[in-house]
């Protein structure tokens, strides 16, 4: 695919190679990981000012997402080393050649006492830098007495001060070794907070002095940081579609593809598949692909956590911000009310006035229970399919139910996609828009014919 750049995303390129130390403070689905892909192989290949990049993600993150990125613009030919697995594998994958390793942030530590807090690369990216908020925390620690071995530094994040300004502190201290905002978090909170609640002499949360320091704050870090909210960007696009790739672990890919393989042979050849067929057997695939399957006889049979897992991490990646989430069967419903019982089930009206009043942080709906009628933009803009549908009609409803009229702030949709699952051909039906009856039953034919 080719990249042509948004003006916003051409100046976030040149404001990456022009300074050692930058961080992007951009919504999702406004482009950080392309805009930083593109500057670090310029940095690499053109200007030579860069040889070896630590790309440390969020794990699901960290899999596959920067990797995909690479590979689907035309103009990006960089090597990847993904640094994930046992000691033995992360250790082999270290020695590898590439031009990005990309690590999830819990082996971190592992990774610093590996090199023995000198680190052999000299560029770091951070992904999700609000992760790094906890200056007490192992992982900020360990980083920061490696702070010194990268010439350049970049952070990412939607969402740098989730909480408090105080949680900006640590993340640009690994930006920029403590020159904006201190060498000290004492140091900087007693410059611009005062105590606000205590336990006798215990301080448990700081409040600004006041709002002369909000403004020295922002004034201290604004050469270092571009700072855009999608809904400030007019030329953007007021919908924006995100397919997060799933790897599901080597475990359940294996029981995956055993059931996939026993579902089929009991289906019958492929000409013989009938829409009634190919719907039982599609039914049986996507239940799979979400991480759990009905038995016959009704129990059910669990296969992996890692789409829970997936929309664990968009949850913290937009810290505050309500979700929509469309799930397909019963023991989705299960999964995420367990995971996340602060969630609430669209039932009737007392869900969606809440909804829609700011009271639900995330609302889980099926998608034919929200196809029409339903108004739920004024409670927010982000929604997540944890499980598809092949219907092209009820996938373009339940969305209107938040991109439509009256919506104020762009619409992010996320697609959930386990990789080397009935879910890519899902996915790939309904971005072309040909998704419905017939789309699938051509899908699963094609699928008895590659499991045969």
């Amino acid at each position: 695919m080719k990249f042509t750049p948004h003006p916003y995303q051409a100046e976030a390129i040149r404001r990456l190679e022009r300074f050692e130390n930058y961080g992007l403070f951009l919504d999702m689905g406004l482009g950080k990981t392309v805009i930083t892909l593109t500057a670090i192989q310029n940095l690499i290949y053109d200007s030579f000012e860069v040889r070896k990049v630590l790309i440390v993600a969020p794990r699901k993150v960290a899999e596959s997402t920067w990797q995909d990125e690479a590979k689907k613009w035309q103009h990006l030919d960089l090597k990847f080393s993904t640094v994930l697995g046992t000691a033995r594998q992360r250790e082999a994958a270290l020695q590898k050649e590439a031009d990005c390793f990309v690590i999830n942030r819990e082996n971190v530590v592992w990774l610093c006492l590996y090199y023995k807090f000198n680190l052999p690369f000299d560029m770091l990216v951070i992904d999700e830098s609000s992760s790094f908020k906890n200056p007490g925390a192992k992982r900020f620690r360990a980083l920061r007495k490696c702070r010194g071995c990268f010439r350049r530094a970049v952070i990412l994040t939607g969402t740098p001060a989730p909480n408090t300004l105080i949680d900006l502190w640590s993340q640009v201290y690994l930006l920029d070794g403590g020159a904006a905002l201190g060498k000290t978090l004492t140091g900087y909170r007693d410059r611009y907070f005062v105590p606000d609640k205590m336990n006798g002499y215990i301080v448990y949360r700081y409040k600004l002095k006041n709002d002369q320091a909000e403004k020295e704050i922002h004034a201290a870090i604004e050469p270092l940081c571009m700072s855009l909210k999608a809904e400030d960007y007019i030329r953007m696009p007021k919908r924006m579609d995100n397919v997060i790739r799933i790897q599901l672990p080597k475990k359940a890919k294996e029981i995956y593809d055993k059931m996939a393989r026993e579902l089929v042979l009991g289906a019958g050849e492929p000409d013989e598949i009938t829409a009634v067929s190919a719907a039982a057997l599609s039914n049986k695939l996507l239940q799979m692909a979400n991480g759990r399957v009905y038995t016959d006889e009704g129990a059910v049979v669990d296969i992996h956590t890692a789409k829970v897992e997936a929309l664990q991490e968009i949850v913290e990646a937009n810290e505050g911000k309500p979700i929509l989430v469309f799930y397909a069967y019963k023991h989705d419903l299960d999964v995420l009310k367990k995971r996340f019982p602060e969630s609430r089930r669209l039932t009737g009206v007392e869900e969606l006035r809440a909804w829609n009043a700011g009271k639900v942080p995330m609302l889980l709906a099926h998608p034919a229970s929200t196809a029409y009628g339903l108004n739920l933009q004024a409670g927010g803009h982000i929604i997540v399919w944890y499980g598809l549908t092949w219907s092209l009609e009820l996938y373009q409803q339940a969305n209107a139910r938040l991109y439509r009229q009256g919506q104020e702030k762009p619409v992010v949709i996320h697609h959930l996609v386990s990789a080397g699952t009935v879910d890519e051909q899902v996915m790939k039906a309904l971005s072309t828009k040909a998704a419905g009856q017939d789309a699938l039953l051509a899908a699963m034919k094609a699928t008895i014919k590659a499991l045969r």
